[in-house]
C-alpha cells in the first residue's frame, strides 16, 4: 500500500462548506426551546439548532449545484454551536441528531456519489471533556494529569481575569491543548480518526495541524487512516505555503488554499476590497494586484508543490473563519463572479462556502456563521448562483479544467489570460477587470475557438488570437 500517494477522485471533485448550526434544520428532530430565530443575525454563542437531518433534506440543492463532495465543520459533541470545543470524540452531537443522523446522511450522500469529509480538531479539546473535567474536579490528583500540560495545582478554566493554569490553544480557558506527547493520548487521537473511518468518511480536514509539534504524530495519522481506506482525503488547516507539509514526501494530501484566494481577490477586487471587514482576519488582500501581479503569484504557488498536491489543494475564497467573500470585496457582486471563475478554472479542489452561491453577506465571526436563507429566496442573487451552476458544470465537462498543466498567456494592465491543457484538450481562459472593454491580442497557435462560458469574441488569424472583453468579464474558450 502507498501512503504517499494522493486520492485521485478528488482532482474531480467540487466542495461546499456546511457549518451544521446553520445550513439546514429538520422537523424530524425535536429542539430545545431555546434557539436563536433561523432569520435573524446570529450570536456569539447562540443557536440556531441546524441539523444532519435537514442537510439530508437539501442533498438535491447540492446535487443540482453540481458538488460532489462535503466539507462539514465539526459534528461531534460540543458545548458550542460551531463544535471546535468537543466533549465526546466517539458520538455526534444530539443537537444534530447523533450518530442516526450521520449514518442516515452518510448513506444518502454516498448514494447520490457525494463524499464526506470531517473536521478533525485533536490539538485541543474542552472543559466538558471527560478526562479534562475530571482534571478540574481532582487537580493533580486526577489520574489523566498528564493529558494535558497543567502548571496550578488548582488550574483556573473560567475566570477569564487570570491566565488558566494550563496550556491552551491562544490560551483560550475553553480549549485545553492535547499533550500530544503523550503515548495514551496519542492512541487516542488515532483510535478517533480510525473509528470515523472504518464508519465510512471520505477523509478529514484537519484544525490548526501545525501546533502539534510531537514528532512523527502525522506521519502515523496519515498511515493508520490510510490503512482503512487507501483513498481517505487528508487536507491541513494551513493558511501559507507549505512545502514542508504536502510537498514530494506529504504529511497531508493538501492544505487549504489560502494564498490562492488571497491572490485572486486582490486582482479581481482591486480597491474594492473593504480593509475594515477584512482586517480581523489573517488575510492579505491589499495592496491590489493586477494582471501582472496575478501572474506573479500564481507562478509562486504553481513554483511551491509538485503537480500532484496542486491537483489536490482545497481552493477557497471564503470560509467560516472569515467574512463572506461578497462583503470582503464590498458587496460587488461583479467581484465575487470573476472570482469564481477563476476560482473554478484552477488546479485542485474548488470549495464553496455554504450561502456564498447565493450572495450571502456577513463580517468576520459570529456574522459569516448566518443561517441559509431557504425561506427568503428573494434575498437570494440568482445572477451569482447560476454562474456557479454554470461554471460547476463545465469544470465536470472539462477535463482538462480538472487536470490540465497551466500555462500563462497574457498579464497586461486589467487583462489575464491562461491555458489549461490535457490530452490534446485546451481550454483559454480570459479575465478583464477594468470598467471598460478591452481587446488584447495573444499570440497563439490556435485555428479556432469555441466559446463555452460568459461573454465576448475570439478570432484567430495567422499566429494571433484577438480577443474582445465586455467590462468585469470572465470567459472561456475551447481552443481547436
Amino acid at each position: 500500500m502507498d501512503i504517499q500517494h494522493r486520492p485521485a477522485w478528488v482532482a474531480d471533485a467540487v466542495f461546499y462548506q456546511i457549518f451544521p448550526d446553520r445550513f439546514a434544520r429538520s422537523d424530524r428532530l425535536p429542539k430545545p426551546s431555546n434557539l436563536e430565530p433561523w432569520d435573524v443575525a446570529p450570536s456569539v454563542h447562540g443557536y440556531k439548532g441546524g441539523d444532519l437531518y435537514g442537510v439530508v433534506e437539501h442533498l438535491d440543492w447540492l446535487t443540482d449545484l453540481g458538488v460532489n463532495a462535503i466539507y462539514f465543520n465539526p459534528i461531534f459533541q460540543s458545548a458550542a454551536n460551531h463544535r471546535y470545543h468537543t466533549h465526546d470524540y466517539h458520538r455526534v452531537d444530539p443537537l444534530l441528531g447523533g450518530d442516526e443522523a450521520f449514518a442516515e446522511l452518510l448513506d444518502a450522500a454516498h448514494d447520490r456519489g457525494l463524499r464526506v469529509i470531517l473536521d478533525g480538531v485533536f490539538n485541543h479539546a474542552s472543559r466538558g471533556f471527560f478526562q479534562f473535567n475530571d482534571i478540574l474536579e481532582n487537580g493533580q490528583g486526577s489520574p489523566w494529569i498528564d493529558w494535558f500540560t497543567v502548571h496550578d495545582d488548582v488550574p483556573n478554566a473560567y475566570d477569564h481575569s487570570r491566565a488558566p493554569g494550563y496550556a491552551a490553544w491562544w490560551g483560550l480557558h475553553a480549549l485545553p491543548k492535547f499533550n500530544t506527547d503523550n503515548p495514551q493520548v496519542r492512541e487516542f487521537l488515532m483510535g478517533v480518526a480510525e473509528h470515523w473511518t472504518r464508519t465510512g468518511i471520505d477523509g478529514w480536514r484537519l484544525d490548526v495541524p501545525e501546533e502539534i509539534a510531537t514528532e512523527g504524530f502525522w506521519e502515523e495519522f496519515r498511515a493508520r487512516v490510510r490503512a482503512i481506506n487507501p483513498d481517505a482525503y487528508i487536507v491541513g488547516e494551513i493558511w501559507h505555503a507549505a512545502p514542508d507539509w504536502i510537498g514530494e514526501s506529504p504529511r497531508f494530501d493538501a492544505v487549504m488554499n489560502y494564498p490562492l484566494g488571497e491572490a485572486i481577490l486582490r486582482f479581481v477586487a482591486g480597491r474594492r476590497i473593504d480593509e475594515k471587514v477584512v482586517e480581523p482576519v489573517n488575510l492579505t488582500l491589499v495592496p491590489a494586484l493586477d494582471a501582472a501581479g496575478y501572474r506573479d503569484a500564481v507562478q509562486r504557488l504553481l513554483d511551491t508543490y509538485p503537480d500532484a498536491a496542486h491537483r489536490a489543494n482545497l481552493n477557497l475564497l471564503a470560509s467560516h473563519d472569515t467574512p463572506r467573500v461578497l462583503s470582503m470585496v464590498g458587496e460587488d457582486r461583479d467581484s465575487v463572479a470573476l472570482a469564481v471563475a477563476l476560482l473554478m478554472t484552477f488546479p485542485g479542489a474548488p470549495c464553496i462556502y455554504y450561502g456564498d452561491e447565493v450572495g450571502m453577506s456577513g463580517h468576520h465571526d459570529p456574522y459569516s456563521r448566518g443561517a441559509f436563507p431557504w425561506d427568503q429566496p428573494h434575498e437570494w442573487h440568482e445572477g451569482l448562483l447560476g454562474i456557479h451552476r454554470e461554471l460547476i458544470a463545465l469544470r465536470h465537462a472539462t477535463p482538462a479544467l480538472r487536470h490540465g498543466d497551466y500555462h500563462h498567456l497574457c498579464a497586461e494592465g486589467p487583462v489575464y489570460a491562461f491555458e489549461r491543457r490535457h490530452d490534446g484538450e485546451r481550454i483559454l481562459v480570459a479575465v478583464n477587470t477594468a470598467e471598460h472593454p478591452v481587446h488584447p491580442w495573444i499570440e497563439s497557435d490556435a485555428s479556432g475557438l469555441d466559446r463555452r462560458y460568459g461573454s465576448g469574441t475570439a478570432t484567430a488569424d495567422d499566429g494571433v488570437v484577438r480577443l474582445t472583453l465586455p467590462a468585469r468579464s470572465a470567459a472561456v474558450w475551447r481552443v481547436t
